[in-house]
């Protein structure tokens, strides 16, 4: 399929760079490395042959969130931002961009929002997970009330949250321990991101703010799967949710959220995802440099979905979503 639009597909400047080098062997970290900080070379010509017409592209992770210092994560969080300005300038038709952001401070997250949106021309935001704030070992979520403020300009900006992986803290990994093939994308990062997720589906952010869009990659982080079983477990049993959400947590899923296949090139998932959420809220990504562009594109071009799904998951969802001038 021709005219693809991919929207988690990350770089890195200098300050970032080395957050990633722990997610290859060391024999592959000078090609990591050459992609992450290659965005106008090979990762284009890789575009071309593979049919993306478009990249929204991110700062690597966790980079902002894992900087405890607010002063700091702020500076870093602006720096990346002005670099991705400068680098979408030189060819916006074949590039855009999601902001970094400094959530250690919800005030700051907001004002650099509006910054990246209304002056930068950013599309929406992209975060690295829960946040450490003035301490190494803390790890903040965004359900907390604190954020609510954050979220409201959110709605308010219609720009899209898209909530990115990072791996739990090692106080907080004692499930995975002598079992460190388990962390990354293998399986912590999509189980910490599915908590985080569901969090904010219960704790009735969006019942206050129904407009928020926030986007899931690796087809859901395993939660369309277990939809029905979060909603319905003990069913014989005839008590309220304890949480404050007003809602199944179903309903906000597929009206709040939305996947892409980043990084999870299996047909079998991508039809589970579209009979949870429907094809109107998948979106084609492919998580470069860390996977293949090759890989994501000749999987999804002749994945068995209908040419209807197709188009609308490889290219027209995403042009809707971020109001794509193509």
């Amino acid at each position: 399929m021709q005219g693809k639009i991919a929207l988690e597909e990350h770089f890195a400047i200098e300050e970032t760079l080395m957050d990633s080098a722990g997610f290859v062997p060391d024999s592959y970290w000078a090609e990591l490395k050459h992609r992450l900080l290659d965005i106008h070379d090979t990762r284009l010509k890789l575009m071309d042959k593979h049919g993306l017409e478009m990249m929204l592209l991110s700062l690597n992770a966790p980079a902002v969130q894992a900087i405890p210092d607010i002063a700091k994560a702020n500076e870093i969080a602006m720096r990346a931002n002005d670099f991705l300005a400068e680098q979408v300038a030189r060819n916006p038709g074949r590039f855009q961009a999601l902001a970094a952001l400094p959530m250690q401070d919800p005030d700051l997250a907001s004002r650099e929002l509006h910054r990246c949106v209304n002056e930068l021309g950013f599309k929406g935001s992209l975060v690295n997970g829960f946040s450490q704030v003035t301490q190494a070992e803390s790890a903040v979520y965004y359900d907390l009330p604190q954020y609510w403020s954050f979220w409201a300009e959110v709605e308010k900006l219609d720009a899209p949250f898209y909530l990115h992986p990072r791996n739990p803290l090692p106080s907080m990994s004692q499930i995975y321990e002598g079992h460190a093939w388990l962390m990354g994308p293998t399986w912590a990062f999509g189980q910490e991101t599915a908590v985080h997720a569901l969090r904010l589906m219960g704790s009735g952010l969006f019942d206050k703010h129904p407009g928020i869009n926030i986007i899931l990659g690796h087809m859901g982080e395993g939660l369309p799967y277990s939809m029905w079983r979060i909603d319905n477990r003990n069913g014989w049993v005839k008590a309220p949710p304890k949480y404050p959400a007003k809602r199944k947590i179903a309903d906000y899923f597929r009206e709040n959220f939305y996947l892409t296949t980043s990084g999870n090139f299996r047909t079998q998932t991508l039809i589970d995802a579209v009979l949870e959420i429907g094809a109107d809220r998948i979106l084609f990504s492919t998580d470069w440099p860390f996977e293949n562009i090759d890989h994501a594109s000749d999987w999804f071009d002749v994945a068995s979905i209908s040419e209807n799904d197709r188009v609308k998951i490889g290219r027209t969802n995403a042009a809707k979503l971020f109001k794509l001038d193509l």
